[in-house]
């Protein structure tokens, strides 16, 4: 039976980083998936050039930027291992970024450029890597059965049996299974008697009921700055983004980040012309102005916005000044808090992300390490979703860097623990 001193199920963001990290401190490192490619959420983020970190990130409150059970669980792996830190280790490897905004850092040409040298710090780090390889099953051997100390697992593959001293989960969440998506790091989190917070889909669209959506399908593809709002008193949350409508429903940046906190049956409220003052500006207009009533909205809000708007109430279809004061604060008060109830998301499919996982409770901060000996959880697997723009992989990096500095060695001496280093070994995806 080949054995490791650890095995890591997951070669998306976390698992390649923290393999990396492990296989440079001197650990004989098995890295496995049941995909052909590697990091591909990856790949595809940031419209292909991978938003990687952020800038803004506070980790002494990450309850900002951090829904968890327990938001306080990630402070300690993010402030060991800081966005500045992973900005050095792209730079170390001379890959041109830039911040788009709101502290959102992108690679200038492509995501593939930060794989490349994930895969580099495997290379340097001797990591084995198997692909496509599933993981069949898991067990946990007790002393009698153990052929040597340091094997503690032993993993049934599509490639035979392995033993390990030490498992990483780092199979990440539901979110996307085109991809590869699966729960399979809840399961076994199960299987060791660990809990789990029920997944749900997060970063994701909003969908409507087809009869009351009817006025707005024409809007898809229509995008504008708005504010968005859910939730009551201390709980409720606000976000300044773009809303995009589709054809079922609302996306972009502002509903995916409101997304994460909607809880299903309680209404969202939406100003959709939050940098005016459209009572003013109405009243303002009817003094002033002949133009129909439309035109002067369009002004302030898209053409078609204001079509389809107006289309909604007789008392708005005619010139400005014709319009009563009754009808104009009607209007205004529409379009400023437009208050409507999602009847769901669009699933697992289009989630960028996977809201809940395994329970902080039985995991370590200071090492991932679960209540189950020699058993490690990191990245989207965990109950820890940050924001839209970054935040979800900077806790992919800290937490396998915290995971890949804990791990034991088991038949070599321990070394100086360091981030990743920089290294030229050619790598091809």
């Amino acid at each position: 039976m080949l054995s490791f001193d650890v095995v890591i199920v997951g070669a998306g963001a976390a698992g390649l980083f923290c393999a990396g990290a492990a296989g440079q401190r001197g650990l004989r490192v098995l890295l496995l998936d049941h995909s052909e490619k590697v990091a591909e959420k990856v790949r595809i983020s940031g419209g292909g050039r991978a938003n990687f970190t952020n800038r803004d990130i506070d980790v002494r409150q990450p309850h900002k930027h951090f829904i968890s059970a327990n938001p306080n669980f990630c402070r300690s792996a993010l402030s060991r291992y800081t966005p500045q830190d992973f900005i050095a280790l792209v730079q170390q490897h001379g890959i041109a970024f830039h911040e788009k905004h709101k502290g959102q850092l992108f690679c200038d040409h492509s995501a593939a450029d930060l794989i490349d040298m994930l895969l580099a710090g495997c290379a340097t780090g001797g990591v084995t890597r198997w692909q496509p390889c599933a993981v069949r099953s898991i067990a946990f051997l007790p002393d009698t059965q153990r052929e040597k100390v340091e094997v503690c697992y032993q993993l049934m593959t599509d490639q035979g049996v392995i033993g390990a001293r030490s498992v990483v989960m780092a199979t990440g969440g539901l979110s996307i299974p085109a991809i590869g998506a699966s729960d399979f790091g809840h399961r076994v989190a199960a299987q060791f008697g660990l809990r789990v917070v029920p997944p749900r889909p997060g970063l994701v669209p909003l969908t409507f009921d087809g009869a009351a959506w009817a006025p707005y399908a024409d809007l898809a593809g229509l995008s504008l700055p708005v504010l968005i709002s859910t939730g009551e008193k201390k709980h409720r949350i606000t976000f300044a983004e773009d809303l995009l409508f589709t054809h079922r429903g609302l996306s972009g940046p502002a509903v995916l980040q409101m997304s994460s906190y909607w809880q299903p049956g309680t209404p969202i409220q939406i100003n959709l012309a939050p940098e005016i003052d459209l009572p003013a500006q109405l009243a303002d207009a009817k003094r002033r102005s002949r133009k129909l009533l439309v035109n002067e909205l369009a002004q302030w809000v898209p053409a078609r916005l204001a079509e389809a708007w107006v289309a909604q109430d007789p008392d708005w279809q005619r010139p400005v000044a014709e319009c009563s004061d009754k009808a104009l604060a009607r209007l205004a008060e529409r379009l400023s808090r437009w208050e409507l109830v999602p009847t769901g998301t669009e699933g697992y499919k289009k989630a960028e992300v996977t809201l809940g996982g395994v329970d902080t409770r039985d995991l370590s901060s200071q090492t991932m390490e679960s209540t189950q000996p020699g058993l490690y959880f990191i990245g989207e697997v965990v109950d820890v979703t940050g924001w839209l723009g970054g935040y979800n992989f900077q806790w992919a990096w800290a937490s396998a860097q915290a995971c890949a500095q804990a791990l034991p060695l088991s038949t070599a001496p321990a070394v100086e623990s360091a981030p990743l280093r920089l290294s030229t070994v050619p790598s091809k995806l």
